[in-house]
């Protein structure tokens, strides 16, 4: 069937000056732009107008003006709106790389906005008045904290080892265990980062054992590093075998070879007491003698995204020298927000309640559980559509490549509306402001309440509640 056109219709369309006077209009000219307000108007008439001749839209004539006014505000929000935008994580991923990994604390949020609002002593002695060092903020605080005789910050991991590989290996030899040449993320892998720095990559042992003795027999004259590669993102199950760390450093001091090891997502706390699977902890790492430690700052330690390099002075001096450094050295934010949370390590008795990463992987089942429990309350309060809401039990991951195996108990507030699909609720959510990203499985959508965080509840109860009365459509 034909749609029904009435093009006398498009003579009712409003003129873009009459639209610019409504008082809603003139309320978006003090926020924004008059350009971007003006496209605004143009595109909601342009966009009646072409409802008007498809046939979509047949109805009362004095309507026009008021759709024309609405559709104006939704261009408007739009196109003003970040594309960088704040995201509630309902998945239940700790640590989502999709969704910017680790949350900062209090202090280093605080201490970002700080240096972000006025000018600061980035790299100025304020005692001599000299020239300073940007890495003199965290350099002390890492050395502490790791036993290490010095360290040094780039901006992420990846640069980490290549500036560490680049620095000690290049034109020459590093040996790596065939089951560590891991993928690290967005298809980086190993070889590939070797490759970049201009070392030549030694594989020795097998995918699922590799001896000392393979290593021994992979030395030659050209060999300059030892290299050790945590697989953070995955195990090698079953039959196996991996060359520790300390036989590493004892095969490397018998032929006078540095040890580099590069953990991955490093950290500075045990959480194996919280259930959570045994890893090499960044202090472990460097007592067991090995020469350079790299370990990410934005997955298990909490922090801002950075590659942390500490180890023996007189390698983390050659890297300090290398042009490389400069090209992938941290800004005054990563500075600033690093120096903060390397300092809630200081108080161990508080670090795992002030570290948000930290806190949702040692967070205890019944305050997950309260927290779904508030969270179903604030929503049926809210409710006039109908929706089948349950409380379940399910786990969280701890996500950003960091221990694949750990499966971290918890609650999910499980949803199935009665005037939309789950797939559909998902997308409306998505879409909504602030948006929220949670799972659907087993037909359902489900929100994972670790992740949500306790200040979140009220916010997220109030805009599924809108997606949900509204049945799924958006204006």
């Amino acid at each position: 069937m034909e749609p029904v056109i009435d093009k006398s219709l498009l003579r009712e369309l409003p003129k873009i000056d009459e639209v610019m006077k409504h008082h809603k209009i003139t309320q978006l000219l003090e926020i924004h732009p008059r350009s971007v307000v003006v496209d605004g108007v143009r595109g909601a008439v342009d966009f009646m107008r072409k409802a008007i001749l498809n046939g979509y839209f047949t109805g009362d004539p004095e309507k026009l003006y008021d759709m024309v006014i609405e559709k104006s505000l939704v261009l408007v929000e739009s196109e003003t709106r970040p594309n960088l935008r704040r995201v509630i994580n309902a998945t239940g991923v700790v640590l989502h790389t999709n969704l910017g990994r680790a949350l900062l604390s209090r202090s280093a949020r605080h201490a970002v906005d700080a240096v972000a609002s006025a000018y600061c002593n980035l790299e100025i002695n304020l005692e001599t008045g000299k020239r300073g060092s940007r890495y003199e903020p965290v350099e002390d605080l890492l050395i502490r904290l790791t036993g290490a005789e010095a360290a040094l910050v780039v901006n992420n991991n990846a640069s980490a080892v290549l500036l560490a590989l680049g620095t000690l290996a290049r034109g020459k030899e590093v040996i790596v265990s065939r089951g560590q040449l891991v993928e690290i993320g967005g298809s980086f892998r190993i070889p590939e980062v070797m490759e970049q720095s201009g070392a030549t990559l030694v594989e020795v042992g097998a995918t699922n054992k590799t001896h000392p003795r393979d290593y021994r027999n992979g030395i030659t004259e050209n060999t300059a590093l030892l290299l050790h590669v945590h697989t953070s993102n995955y195990r090698i199950m079953g039959f196996t075998r991996e060359t520790s760390v300390a036989e590493l450093v004892e095969i490397g001091r018998e032929s006078g070879i540095p040890v580099m090891s590069d953990l991955g997502s490093g950290f500075l706390v045990d959480l194996a007491q919280y259930g959570l699977p045994v890893e090499p902890s960044v202090q472990e790492t460097v007592a067991a003698g090995a020469d350079v430690v790299t370990f990410s700052g934005d997955k298990l330690l909490g922090g801002p995204q950075a590659g942390i390099i500490v180890g023996k002075r007189q390698y983390i001096e050659k890297m300090k020298q290398n042009p490389l450094t400069r090209a992938v050295r941290i800004n005054k934010f990563t500075v600033a927000a690093l120096e903060a949370t390397l300092r809630e390590y200081l108080d161990k008795d508080h670090v795992l309640k002030k570290i948000p990463t930290l806190r949702m992987l040692t967070e205890s089942t019944d305050t997950i559980l309260k927290r779904a429990e508030e969270l179903a309350v604030k929503l049926k309060s809210r409710l006039t559509a109908g929706a089948e809401l349950r409380i379940v039990q399910g786990f969280s991951q701890v996500g950003g490549g960091s221990m694949p195996t750990a499966e971290l108990p918890t609650y999910l507030l499980s949803c199935v509306p009665d005037n939309m699909s789950v797939d559909e609720l998902a997308v409306q959510l998505r879409k909504a402001e602030p948006a929220v990203v949670a799972r659907v499985q087993d037909g359902r959508y489900q929100v994972d309440l670790r992740t949500v965080q306790p200040d979140e509840v009220d916010l997220l109860a109030k805009v599924m509640a809108g997606v949900l009365n509204s049945g799924g459509v958006s204006r």
